[in-house]
Formats: C-alpha cells, sequence, structure tokens
C-alpha cells in the first residue's frame, strides 16, 4: 500500500514532506517533547521519521491537535472504531501548525429539536477532528427546555416536552439528566473543547414560563392564559417578566448551570426579544419608573445585567447575542454578532471581545443550494459550501487597532429544520469542514485547493459514518417534502 497523499483539514501551517515511508501502528514509538513557544499554546511540530513519530507540543490542546493531524496521514479505514489495525505507510514529513483563532465554535441547537446524548458524543468526536475548540450548546427554548433543574423541576417535566411541532399531531421533547451533563462535558474536555451553555433570556423563554406561569406577565390579558410549551417556529412575543422573583429564580438556575458547567463562559442569549407585552403590562411599566429607565432597551439591559452579576460572582464571564448592544453591555460581555457584523465593528470599539456568526455566512440551517429538495430553511438565501469556505472573520470594514477583538467565529446549526441526526449530519458537513480552516488556518484560502484535499477528508467522514452532502448534490432520501413552516424566524 503506498502511503497517501496529504490532505489535511484544517490546512496546516507549514508541511515539508521528505522521501520515504513509515509503517504505522500501535507499537510505533510516539515522543512527546517540549513545546515550540513561538506557536503558542495550541501550536506543535510533528515529525515523521523512520523510527517513529514526534510531538513537540507544550500543552494538552497542543497534543490534542498534533494527535488529530496524526490521524489525517493515515488512511481513512484507521478511523474506523473496529476495523484493520495496520501497519500503515504514512509519509515521512514535518508539519508545524498553529489556529488563528483561539474561540473555533459551533453552535448547537437541541432545544428545538432534541439530541439524544449518544448523538452530541458522536458531534463533540466530529467537532474534535476538525480541531473545533467551543461547543455553544442552545438548551433552552421557547420549544422546549433541556437540561435538568434540580430546584425547578417542573422546567423538564412540563417544559421539556411540547405536544406537537407546527401541526404534525406527534409530541416531541426530552432532556438531559445532570449525570448526562456531566459526562458529555467531561467527554468535550478529553478533546480540547469547552462546553458553553446558552439559557435564553428574557425572551425564547415560553416553556420555562409554561413551566412556572409566574415567569410570565400575567397582567397582559394575550398572557394571562396558561401557556404551553411553543409549537411553532419564529419569534414568540412571550417573555419574562422583570420582578425580582423571576431575577432570583434565574440566579438559582444559574448556581446549578455553572455547578455543571466548568467552562470560562456562560450565554445569556439577550437576541430577538419583542417588547409587546413589557409595554402593555401595567407592573413592568412601573417597574421601568421604579428603576428611573426610559425604554424597554433599558429594562431587558437591566434583566441581563442582574444575572450577569450574580453569573460573574462565581468567576465567570458572559456572552450574548449583539441585541445586547442596544443597552449598556455588563463589564467583560462578549458579543456575538449574527446579524452581519455590525455588531462586532461595534462591540470592538466599545472594547468588548467579540466572535462574528452573520447568518448570510455560517447559518448552517441554511440550504446549500437551490436545488430542488434540498433540505435546509426554505426562506434564506442558499449558503453553499464554497460561500462557507470564503467567509473571514474580521469584518473588513473594523478598524485595525480593534480587530485583536476579533477572539473567533461560530458556525450555527439551528434546529428547526434538523429533526434527527442524519439531518444535522447532512447541514454540518462538510460545509463544518470548510469553516474550520476559516477559524484555524491562514487568512490565504484557494477553495479550489481546499476542494481537492475535501474529496480525501468526506473518505475520513465515511469511514465514521458521517451522512455529510455530497459535493455534486442532494440525494434522494435527503429530499424534503414542502415544509410546513416558512417564514423567517430571523426576521426583524
Amino acid at each position: 500500500m503506498d502511503a497517501p497523499e496529504i490532505s489535511i483539514i484544517p490546512k496546516p501551517l507549514h508541511i515539508a514532506r521528505g522521501t520515504g515511508e513509515l509503517l504505522f501502528s500501535s507499537e510505533t514509538p510516539v515522543t512527546l517533547l517540549d513545546g515550540v513557544p513561538e506557536l503558542g499554546p495550541e501550536g506543535y511540530r510533528l515529525t515523521v521519521t523512520e523510527a517513529g513519530v514526534v510531538f513537540e507540543a507544550g500543552s494538552p490542546a497542543a497534543v490534542c491537535y498534533a494527535e488529530q493531524t496524526l490521524r489525517q496521514l493515515l488512511p481513512p479505514v484507521a478511523l474506523r472504531e473496529a476495523g484493520d489495525t495496520g501497519p500503515w505507510p504514512i509519509p515521512r514529513v514535518q508539519i508545524i501548525d498553529t489556529p488563528r483563532f483561539r474561540w473555533r465554535g459551533v453552535l448547537l441547537d437541541v432545544a428545538r429539536h432534541f439530541l439524544p446524548k449518544r448523538e452530541v458524543l458522536r458531534f463533540l468526536d466530529l467537532m474534535v477532528l476538525h480541531k473545533l475548540n467551543v461547543l455553544h450548546w442552545h438548551l433552552t427554548e421557547d420549544q422546549g427546555w433541556r437540561v435538568e433543574i434540580k430546584r425547578y423541576p417542573k422546567l423538564t417535566e412540563v417544559g421539556s416536552w411540547r405536544r406537537e411541532t407546527v401541526g404534525d399531531g406527534e409530541p416531541h421533547g426530552g432532556f438531559y439528566t445532570q449525570d448526562d451533563i456531566r459526562e458529555i462535558v467531561a467527554y468535550a474536555a478529553e478533546r480540547n473543547i469547552t462546553v458553553v451553555p446558552e439559557i435564553d433570556v428574557p425572551g425564547h423563554s415560553t416553556a420555562a414560563i409554561a413551566a412556572y406561569p409566574e415567569l410570565g406577565n400575567q397582567d397582559v390579558p394575550s398572557a394571562a392564559e396558561p401557556r404551553e410549551v411553543w409549537t411553532l417556529f419564529g419569534i414568540a412575543t412571550t417573555v419574562l417578566n422583570v420582578e425580582d422573583s423571576t431575577i432570583e429564580f434565574y440566579k438559582n438556575v444559574m448556581d446549578e448551570i455553572c455547578d455543571l458547567f466548568p467552562g470560562e463562559y456562560v450565554c445569556l442569549g439577550g437576541d430577538e426579544c419583542p417588547k409587546d407585552e413589557w409595554k402593555a403590562s401595567a407592573r413592568a411599566q412601573q417597574r421601568k419608573a421604579e428603576l428611573g429607565l426610559t425604554t424597554e432597551e433599558e429594562l431587558q439591559a437591566w434583566f441581563l445585567h442582574q444575572i450577569s452579576a450574580h453569573v460573574a460572582a462565581k468567576g465567570r464571564k458572559l456572552l450574548g447575542w449583539d441585541e445586547i448592544l442596544e443597552g449598556e453591555l455588563f463589564p467583560g460581555t462578549v458579543v456575538s454578532s449574527w446579524r452581519g457584523t455590525d455588531g462586532a465593528v461595534e462591540a470592538a470599539r466599545r472594547g468588548h471581545d467579540t466572535l462574528t456568526s452573520p447568518y448570510n455566512w455560517v447559518y448552517f440551517d441554511y440550504r446549500q443550494s437551490d436545488d430542488e429538495g434540498e433540505p435546509g430553511a426554505p426562506w434564506a438565501a442558499p449558503t453553499s459550501l464554497e460561500r462557507a469556505y470564503g467567509f473571514e472573520p474580521v469584518p473588513a470594514d473594523m478598524p485595525e487597532e480593534d480587530a485583536g477583538h476579533v477572539i473567533g467565529s461560530e458556525a450555527t446549526l439551528w434546529s428547526e429544520y434538523m429533526p434527527s441526526p442524519r439531518i444535522v449530519d447532512y447541514q454540518a458537513f462538510p460545509r463544518l469542514s470548510a469553516f474550520s480552516e476559516t477559524v484555524w488556518s491562514g487568512e490565504e484560502r484557494d477553495f479550489a485547493e481546499f476542494r481537492g484535499r475535501l474529496v480525501k477528508h468526506l473518505e475520513r467522514l465515511d469511514a465514521l459514518g458521517v451522512e455529510y452532502r455530497p459535493l455534486d448534490g442532494p440525494l434522494p432520501w435527503q429530499k424534503q417534502p414542502a415544509p410546513r413552516w416558512r417564514s423567517d424566524p430571523h426576521a426583524e
């Protein structure tokens, strides 16, 4: 068997191929030396010689990424859990590598459609293969609450199930126990992935209000009737009330969240929060006056500040969507800019770190082409593989002196149109393979060259059982019936 060509994704900083091959097996010596300081904490040097493999890596993260690169030097069959054990020829080579950004994330929405624990673990395996290191886990929504909170059991007893989805008559739901969460977080940590939980407030909270009606604006006629976990998609007008008791409720929730998730960041959402109920609520208007506030945007900022201060006191930093820029930001908050990149420019101007996740580039719930039957959000312009690869995380109009505030980017997998793990695979890959290169590799990118490497990389995904979208278009089973819901959930 000839040594395979080198087709590593994401593309390393430097590759120098030597002559000859090494027959690699479980008996091959793999030696760990000290790291290369100039490559930073995640950088490594991997050298394949006639005697074995040498990693020069100064941190567990760097070792992890060197291991992933070594895996991609092996033939695809070597990635299977139970398969040929070798030995396999691999090229003699020296690879020097380091990431461009420190936050290389994926948002996985399990609130609109639930993913079983085994599928989340599998997704983490695919993330580390691509050197992605942050799972932004969207756990609460109007359509479901997915994390067990011991103090408030109705959040999952009531809030984790909806009676149907857009009129299909089929109940849908599920949640992760705290033991499930600990297992997933530990599994991620072993793969150098930080899990950032998102508990979205004060909008996107219908499931919580269905479980605990006192969290809602009960003096508003439209909100006075008992709520159910929302069965539709889009932007619900339901929002949390602004009482001290509701603030205390969410502080207690955050206590358990911080115990479950030891990472540096917690996301409080803050996006898509209609103010209709607050404007109609006499009590919300009284509260606004008591606090000396003049707008509902200031009221939302006040709400978020109360919970942010509590979370910050536990040693955590806050992440929120770009709508939070409508008010004063809590110190140290990171802003994720999804409505284009203007939010990133503004956040950096204010001295805040930012992530770029613009919907028209890296929302991978969007269709991948205009082909008939292409799955995905039908109201949005397609995001092709080439477009995903062409995404530049640093906004072109950002002043050079602010560019250091862009700490990375996230691709997003909102799940309105991903009701099964099979469709998650299809929507994520190979676009997520392309995205991994935009956040790991250098600024210079060549799509034709990437596509050539991707052909080989897809053989790896085949070996791992990933049901990705073929490069030449959708397969018959992936063609979906016309969606029942065709409106834009992100419309202003």
